[in-house]
C-alpha cells in the first residue's frame, strides 16, 4: 500500500492506495511544532481504527507547501513506516511540461494537481483549487503546464475583514439568501461568498478567452463543495485530487529510488 501526504499550510491530507484504489483519507491540522512521534502516533491510529495493517504500507509520496515539515514526515515515514518517502520537488518526473518562467518556484502542490488533472480528464483542463489560497492551474490537451493564477483564499479574506477593521464581527462561511444584505452578517457573507463566485468566474473566462477554447474546470481544496456547486462552470468536484496525483508521480519514479 502507498502512504500519501499532503501538506498545506491549513490542513495536511492523508491518503492509503491499495494499487491505484483510494482506501482511506483523513484531514489533520498543519501544525509546524508537533513532533515527529506525534505525527506517527496519530498515523498508526488512524490506521488502525480503518484496520489497515501499516506493515502493509510498501510506500510514501510526500508534498509539501510547509518546508519545516518535510523532515518531520521523512522521519515519519522512515521510523513508523520503514520506507523512505517521494517528495515531489524539481527534476522528479511528472508526465507534463511546466511551461512556466522559473519551474522551480511551481508549489508542488499546484504539479499534483495538474497531474492528477490530465491523467483524469486529458482536455485542456482548469485545476481551480479553494483552500488556504485560491489557485488557478492550466493544462493544455498536450499535457503543457501553461501557468496558472493564485489569489488570496476565501478564510484569508474573511479573517481579515475581521481583523483589520474595529467592528465587524468573524463570521461563518455560509451561503446568503440574497445578495442584498439586510444585516452587518449577511452583508459580509455576501460580499464573501459571492464576491469570491464572482472572481472565480471571471477568472475562468478570461483564461478560456487566452486558451482560445473551453476547459474542463475541476475543483478541489477545502472549500470546494460550498462554492463550486453555485459556479456552473465547475464541472467536477474532486477533493482526492493532490492524494491521486502523488500516486501517480510516485509510479513514475518509483523505480528510480
Amino acid at each position: 500500500m502507498l502512504l500519501a501526504i499532503d501538506i498545506g499550510n491549513t490542513a495536511i491530507i492523508v491518503g492509503i492506495f491499495d494499487d491505484d484504489k483510494l482506501k482511506a483519507t483523513w484531514r489533520l491540522a498543519t501544525e509546524i511544532h508537533r513532533l515527529a512521534d506525534e505525527y506517527g502516533a496519530l498515523l498508526l491510529t488512524l490506521l488502525q481504527r480503518q484496520r489497515l495493517p501499516s506493515s502493509k504500507i510498501t510506500g510514501a509520496a510526500l508534498c509539501s507547501v510547509v518546508p519545516p515539515l518535510v523532515p518531520i514526515f521523512q522521519e515519519v515515514c522512515q521510523r513508523y513506516f520503514s520506507t523512505s518517502p517521494l517528495i515531489v520537488e524539481a527534476g522528479i518526473k511528472t508526465g507534463i511540461r511546466i511551461c512556466v518562467d522559473n519551474p522551480r518556484e511551481l508549489g508542488p502542490d499546484r504539479v499534483v494537481n495538474a497531474v492528477a488533472a490530465h491523467h483524469l480528464y486529458g482536455e485542456p483542463v482548469i485545476v481551480l483549487d479553494l483552500g488556504t489560497a485560491t489557485t488557478f492551474d492550466v493544462i493544455s490537451k498536450e499535457g503543457n503546464y501553461l501557468g496558472g493564477a493564485i489569489a488570496p483564499g476565501i478564510s484569508i479574506a474573511s479573517e481579515a475583514l475581521f481583523t483589520r477593521t474595529a467592528m465587524l464581527p468573524r463570521i461563518k462561511l455560509t451561503r446568503p439568501k440574497q445578495a442584498i444584505g439586510k444585516n452587518t452578517i449577511s452583508a459580509m457573507q455576501s460580499g464573501i461568498i459571492f464576491g469570491y463566485i464572482g472572481l472565480i468566474e471571471s477568472m475562468i473566462q478570461r483564461i478560456e478567452q487566452e486558451l482560445g477554447s473551453k476547459a474542463k474546470v475541476v475543483a478541489t481544496g477545502g472549500y470546494a463543495y460550498p462554492l463550486a456547486k453555485e459556479i456552473p462552470a465547475v464541472e467536477i468536484i474532486n477533493p482526492d485530487l493532490p492524494l491521486i496525483g502523488l500516486r501517480l508521480v510516485y509510479e513514475m519514479n518509483k523505480i528510480e529510488q
